[in-house]
């Protein structure tokens, strides 16, 4: 084993002078961020070169240029790798480094019991409790890719998916691997943090990743909306321009905690003002449903309704069901200041709605609190973004109630 790895690096020496003649690559590194301690928790590793002024730049396209063939990237990648971890050994610093590995050049490995990080790693003596292998790409042999994430474990790395969100095939790779971090993608986490479609998309990773463990990554994070976003998320780790871009020195650890703490202030600010006005929003709702109960006594009495103040108060319909769940009334809209009826739902059976059994559930313990609310989910008649609450109305039957969810 010693003398394969002693020919290895003589190989990746020569492999190197060749490299220098051609392109002079190095690595830099971008702060990972802690958003509880406002530490910097660990750095990434990133490939430079210089332009044809001398300035520093990415590699990145370099690494995505179909100019080369997939070996010369290959130890082009590899040299950058062994650069980083001897910088990493050299340095002062106790946190993390993340390194790149392209998922698409593991089929180009010929033997996985020399795996070329693990023996750089043997060369500078570093702790791989504080390694991150970083899977890049969505291309590659899923097998093969499980194999070396395997074997990357049992050597005590953690291993980490990049870009997830950039395709569905991802979704694979995270059941398979099973990773310890997931880093967003960037186009998505920015798109996400304006609103929208994509905010549900990262706010259902998000949830993924608590229910696997997993660790989330908010790369591409610029503004201070972008990091207020990433908390609302419940991102443990932050990473983008609005702290710093890869530079080639270690920082501080303690270098951003000012900073983060400043945000996360703001944050909070700005968050009790939300909570505040759902609070206010749930207090007017709540203030209705006695009167809506009491029209509902006797069949459903619409005089008696619209005396009550429903306009802006967030209430789209309500309706009625028995205790197994079949809908038993029309739905009642409330649209521009009047009530519709719409019959053609009689009949459904809604049991295997949570805010069904949660109820019946609670009343079987004899819990005095009687109002379940559901999750939000996007309404698909009115394509609005709801809540539903159910409670008791009498002994036969449960009132459900629609709500707006913009505010929830």
């Amino acid at each position: 084993m010693q003398v394969m790895q002693v020919q290895w690096q003589n190989a990746l020496k020569i492999n190197y002078l060749d490299m220098t003649q051609e392109k002079k690559l190095f690595p830099y590194f971008q702060p990972i961020i802690g958003a509880a301690s406002g530490t910097i928790i660990g750095y990434e590793a990133l490939a430079r070169q210089y332009d044809t002024n001398g300035r520093v730049r990415s590699a990145g396209e370099l690494f995505s240029s179909s100019n080369f063939s997939a070996e010369q990237l290959i130890a082009w990648d590899r040299q950058v790798r062994r650069q980083a971890l001897e910088r990493f050994s050299q340095s002062n610093y106790n946190g993390y480094l993340t390194i790149n590995i392209s998922a698409a050049w593991i089929d180009h490995l010929a033997d996985f019991k020399a795996l070329p990080t693990l023996l750089m790693l043997n060369e500078f003596n570093v702790d791989r409790s504080r390694v991150i292998i970083e899977i890049t790409e969505s291309k590659g042999d899923l097998d093969k890719l499980v194999a070396i994430a395997d074997l990357y474990r049992q050597h005590g790395l953690k291993i980490a998916i990049d870009d997830f969100g950039a395709g569905f095939s991802q979704l694979e790779r995270v059941m398979a691997i099973q990773p310890d971090i997931i880093k967003l993608d960037m186009r998505l986490f920015q798109n996400a943090a304006k609103g929208g479609i994509a905010s549900d998309v990262v706010h259902l990773i998000s949830r993924l990743a608590k229910r696997t463990g997993c660790r989330i990554v908010c790369e591409g994070v610029e503004t201070v909306e972008d990091f207020h976003f990433g908390l609302s998320c419940g991102a443990q780790y932050m990473q983008g321009y609005l702290f710093s871009p890869a530079t080639a020195e270690f920082k501080d650890p303690l270098h951003y905690q000012k900073q983060i703490s400043s945000l996360r202030k703001t944050f909070l600010k700005k968050t009790l003002a939300k909570e505040e006005h759902k609070i206010q929003f749930i207090a007017n709702i709540k203030g209705l449903i006695e009167p809506l109960k009491k029209a509902l006594e006797n069949g459903v009495n619409l005089n008696e309704l619209s005396r009550h103040p429903f306009e802006n108060s967030g209430i789209l319909r309500f309706y009625l069901c028995n205790n197994e769940g079949d809908q038993i009334s029309s739905n009642y809209n409330f649209s521009e200041g009047r009530w519709l009826e719409d019959s053609a739902q009689i009949g459904f059976n809604w049991a295997w709605r949570p805010y069904i059994y949660q109820l019946l559930a609670l009343e079987s313990t004899e819990d005095s609190y009687r109002l379940v609310t559901s999750e939000r989910y996007r309404d698909f008649n009115s394509d609005t973004l709801c809540k539903t609450l159910s409670l008791r109305l009498d002994e036969e039957r449960i009132l459900l109630i629609d709500i707006a969810a913009e505010w929830l």
